[in-house]
């Protein structure tokens, strides 16, 4: 006779089995210098004088020369794009790639740079620019360099619809053979009926919503592969992109005709983007933009992303992973701990285990966390806790690994003045 069930003896044991299961495969994947779940970390802020300032990111090439690059505002009229490389746990003197009076500034929507693969000397950066006098006419320009950010070439426009409209939440991300990956938000069907120029598909589309389109370019500015990816988008969430083992993947909230704004993925095979799929099932109704993209890192064919959701009034952060190139994704892992503000980024310590920082305000203080999650489900505690403040001036952490271990860059409020700020963390293992 065999029992239809477990008698609680036989369950506690099973639990126990299946507890020590898990722990051993996560013992059994980790690195001795990216041990995420146990050890001392050390926590590193490197020198850097940015002025007043704000709107970090970070790149890191492939000879793993980490990048940073930030706006500076000499004034209430005229903001710099600068940049920085480390170098002997130093960064360089900063230099200036543009500079402008008229440029659209948002907090959330933060220049980049990258580097060509094959090519180090070879720069890419962008910045949004006003064109009208509407407040949210602008668009995206990139220019280049050739000796390693010396010197920029006059900048381009990757869009080509000539519409006075929103562009900007850029992803630049670099590919084999010479080129780079741009993707972006494209308001050009929203002012249809203002356009001088409209055309028939514009006729046929013209619903006012913000689209993600993507092209690719060379360091001469030839725009190759343009595409519109998704025709209705949320308005002013981040996007993010990977290279993955068929392409470019990129992740983005969608909107729907019901407003469930909820996050998507889509991957380019042969040049040719993929239909749209939805990750986790969120279900997240907001008559407005949540301003709280989503993030991916890739290691082969292991494709991790976390988001921010507010669905039925819960705030979380979310992690999925992917074992075959983001063709399909587990279930969704929530990694917060009830207090969530979201501004997300994520890395691939290996390929079981990724490092995701997040926001989060809970009884102490609001924070930065960098929390550890293993791709079986385990969560880790966060190897650092930093405080921040919750309003937009601190803007959006932006995490990349390093040899000698992670690397993050931040905003920080002094008063009405911001300053962008970096922290190397490093295990004592």
């Amino acid at each position: 006779y065999q029992k239809p069930y477990l008698t609680v003896k036989e369950r506690s044991m099973s639990k126990r089995l299946l507890f020590y299961a898990l722990l051993f495969t996560l013992v059994a994947c980790q690195t001795r210098t990216n041990d995420l779940f146990s050890g001392d970390w050390i926590e590193e802020v490197l020198p850097l004088d940015t002025g007043i300032s704000g709107e970090p990111n970070l790149f890191i090439d492939q000879a793993g020369t980490a990048y940073l690059s930030w706006i500076n505002w000499k004034n209430d009229s005229l903001a710099q794009l600068q940049f920085s490389t480390l170098e002997d746990s130093q960064w360089n003197t900063p230099q200036t790639i543009a500079s402008g009076t008229n440029w659209f500034v948002n907090w959330a929507d933060f220049p980049s740079l990258a580097v060509f693969n094959e090519q180090p000397d070879h720069l890419a950066a962008h910045w949004l620019q006003k064109r009208a006098a509407g407040t949210y006419d602008y668009d995206i320009r990139i220019s280049s360099s050739t000796d390693g950010g010396r010197n920029w070439r006059p900048s381009f426009i990757p869009h080509r619809d000539s519409i006075a409209a929103e562009h900007g939440f850029v992803t630049l991300m670099p590919l084999p053979k010479g080129r780079m990956f741009a993707t972006w938000l494209d308001g050009r069907f929203t002012k249809v009926e203002s356009s001088p120029k409209t055309t028939d598909h514009q006729h046929q589309h013209g619903d006012g919503a913000m689209t993600l389109r993507a092209a690719e370019f060379d360091i001469s500015g030839n725009l190759f592969v343009e595409a519109e990816i998704d025709h209705r988008v949320c308005d002013c969430c981040q996007t993010d992109a990977t290279l993955g083992p068929e392409g470019p993947i990129v992740v983005y909230r969608n909107r729907s005709e019901k407003e469930i704004r909820d996050i998507y993925i889509s991957r380019q095979v042969d040049e040719v983007w993929q239909e749209p799929q939805k990750i986790g099932n969120d279900n997240w109704e907001i008559f407005g933009c949540p301003v709280n993209g989503p993030a991916i890192a890739a290691m082969d064919n292991i494709i991790v992303v976390t988001w921010f959701t507010m669905a039925e009034e819960e705030p979380k952060v979310q992690v999925v992973f992917s074992e075959d190139g983001g063709k399909t994704f587990g279930e969704a892992i929530r990694i917060d701990k009830n207090e969530a503000i979201g501004r997300v980024d994520v890395v691939l310590a290996n390929e079981q285990t990724a490092l995701v920082s997040f926001i989060e305000e809970d009884s102490k203080e609001p924070s930065i966390k960098l929390v550890p999650v293993h791709i079986s489900g385990i969560i880790g505690e966060p190897i650092i806790e930093r405080p921040t403040d919750l309003s937009r001036k601190s803007g959006f952490p932006v995490l990349e690994k390093v040899d000698s271990g992670f690397l993050l860059a931040y905003t920080v409020v002094e008063g009405e003045n911001t300053e962008v700020k970096s922290l190397r963390i490093m295990n004592k293992k």
